[in-house]
């Protein structure tokens, strides 16, 4: 199941948080003052708070895989722990002052530096790079092969901790509730976001359980409570499809996404070349030979011997 783990978002949360902080960002870091904070309050901390502003720039920083994460409650309020956890963290680093000094200062510069680079990059590839559907169609003519697939069907599922709490969905289902909106409300899986949906699938890409249920269904049919290690899940059969190659229009995006990065590539390559073009650039071939290198410690048959110390002359009586 692709089930996304508190772990990963957490992680995730705090490296982008504190890139967010190299720039100025939201949460105070333990600063002494706050500037004008955006939308409403979620949370304070030791007298900073966190707004819905503070939320948003989180969640826009954060990588998409990660970003369903928000869509659901449970990942809400995980979200706001993170962003918590965070602020304590930083405030606790400024009582000890670790948020001083000139090493944290040129790491802060060199950071800006990287960041102001692949802004500028982000900007001008994403501009410039575009992929036709006259390249997709080529490529797919080219590549069918790739395309083929297995006997699959298609399902959406709600997933809940608790028994039951899946009995209590499955009821609400059985007296004409609307699957979608009740997986948007109570799933806690990442495919909430989307009614439960998760696209298409064959044999061996769900866990055995899932699968098992999911394979007996008909189609529009739902299962009754189904036990996995990730919970309980009341499944829907959206569809079913024959083995063979899957149709352009469904692999478009696919197409799309193996194309891009040579797209990318090239357009990357034209701006440097560009950039050179209008240029002076000397480069200093002796001192580029020589950077980088490690000094080589004197050899211990290079010393030469500590002298011994000559013996104190005796005193005059």
């Amino acid at each position: 199941m692709k089930i996304t783990t508190t772990t990963k978002l957490l992680t995730a949360a705090l490296c982008v948080a504190a890139l967010i902080g190299c720039q100025g960002g939201s949460t105070s870091g333990g600063a002494k003052t706050e500037g004008k904070k955006e939308g409403k309050v979620l949370a304070e901390v030791n007298g900073s708070s966190i707004t819905t502003g503070d939320f948003d720039r989180e969640l826009k920083n954060l990588p998409e895989y990660l970003k369903t994460m928000a869509d659901t409650p449970q990942g809400r309020k995980e979200m706001l722990d993170t962003m918590v956890i965070r602020e304590l963290i930083l405030q606790q680093a400024s009582k000890d002052g670790l948020d001083k000094g000139a090493e944290i200062e040129d790491k802060l510069q060199e950071l800006r530096k990287r960041l102001v680079v692949e802004s500028f990059l982000k900007k001008k590839v994403e501009a410039e790079s575009k992929v036709s559907d006259e390249d997709m169609k080529k490529f797919y003519e080219q590549n069918k092969d790739k395309f083929k697939s297995g006997e699959q069907i298609k399902a959406s599922h709600i997933l809940v901790k608790t028994e039951k709490e899946a009995k209590e969905v499955l009821a609400k289902l059985k007296a004409g509730g609307n699957f979608e909106e009740l997986a948007k409300k109570s799933s806690v899986d990442s495919s909430a976001a989307k009614g439960g949906d998760l696209g298409w699938f064959g044999k061996g890409s769900m866990v055995p359980a899932f699968e098992k249920a999911a394979l007996a269904l008909k189609d529009g049919q739902i299962s009754d409570v189904v036990k996995s290690d990730f919970g309980f899940h009341i499944i829907k059969l959206t569809g079913k499809r024959a083995a063979g190659i899957r149709p352009f229009d469904e692999v478009k995006e696919q197409i799309k996404g193996a194309i891009m990065p040579t797209k990318q590539q090239e357009v990357f390559q034209k701006i440097k070349e560009d950039l050179k073009k209008t240029a002076k650039i000397s480069i200093k071939e002796d001192v580029l030979n020589g950077a980088g290198e490690k000094k080589e410690e004197p050899k211990t048959e290079d010393k030469k011997p500590a002298e011994t110390p000559k013996p104190a002359a005796p005193e005059k009586k």
